[in-house]
């Protein structure tokens, strides 16, 4: 049988590379790109250090992705793409000079300024945390505390939710809803506005739940994982997040990052 290729994006910066990467894996999801890997170099310093990525990338028949703010690393990358023959994609570049075209300001040039330690960093740090004690329904006198709290029934991407709006510094707390379980009294405290409910096609649901028993090794048939407990909670949970006057998200086929802008829009609005 013959091996699949494999082909490889090789993600440049002189910083950590975060944005480059996130960038391509935007783009990744995009394509039916299983046989598509990634490679992050972080913290280049020299000219030489780009030569080598580059030779290397030659070899394999790849293409860079690069987020470098010292020009003149980043002239070494387009000369070394132009020799070479291999694609780069400058990612941060075009807009940069999108702002000194515009208003004729000059970048700092400095690299690492995302991830400096300023205020905005030690809030995201401070919603980490947060996020992980009172994920699952933890701590439920923090919910008075949350910016946003999520409600859902098992499985409908609360926890991921959660943690990726905390990198955003929103205090998020995720409370799981079933029917033979009370609900805290903190929650019908909270304004609708501070609620978020996740909801799924009882299909899809199935589906995961399903998967999730096999991952576990729990064995097949659990009430956990039919089809008529999945839409009795459902039924439950929409009528719940009805009586709260909550937002409501229906979370099927959506990535993380589609609901968490959604979200993010709504609390900015």
């Amino acid at each position: 049988m013959k091996e699949e290729q494999l082909y490889e994006i090789t993600i440049c910066s002189d910083a950590l590379g975060e944005t480059a990467e996130a960038v391509v894996r935007a783009t990744m999801r995009q394509f039916d790109a299983h046989q598509v890997r990634t490679k992050r170099i972080s913290h280049i310093k020299t000219e030489d250090e780009i030569r080598a990525i580059m030779e290397e990338a030659a070899s394999r028949g790849g293409f860079v992705a690069y987020t470098l703010v010292q020009p003149e690393l980043r002239e070494m990358m387009k000369e070394e793409a132009i020799r070479l023959g291999v694609r780069a994609v400058d990612v941060m570049g075009p807009m940069m000079e999108a702002f000194i075209d515009t208003w004729g300001d000059a970048p700092k040039r400095k690299p690492g300024l995302l991830h400096q330690l300023d205020e905005d960093y030690f809030r995201r740090v401070e919603a980490v945390e947060f996020a992980v004690k009172c994920d699952d329904g933890r701590d439920t006198g923090a919910l008075l505390k949350a910016q946003l709290v999520l409600i859902g029934v098992s499985r409908t991407s609360k926890t991921p939710l959660s943690i990726f709006l905390a990198h955003k510094g929103i205090k998020v707390s995720n409370l799981p809803l079933v029917p033979e379980v009370k609900l805290p009294r903190e929650l019908f405290l909270l304004p609708s506005s501070r609620i978020v409910g996740l909801t799924m096609d009882a299909e899809k649901l199935y589906k995961i739940r399903t998967e999730r028993l096999k991952a576990v090794g729990l064995p097949f048939g659990s009430k956990y994982a039919e089809l008529d407990r999945i839409q009795e909670e459902l039924q439950y949970a929409e009528d719940l997040m009805k009586q709260v006057g909550c937002l409501v998200v229906n979370v099927t086929d959506r990535a993380i990052e589609e609901t968490a802008g959604l979200i993010m829009d709504y609390l900015q609005r």
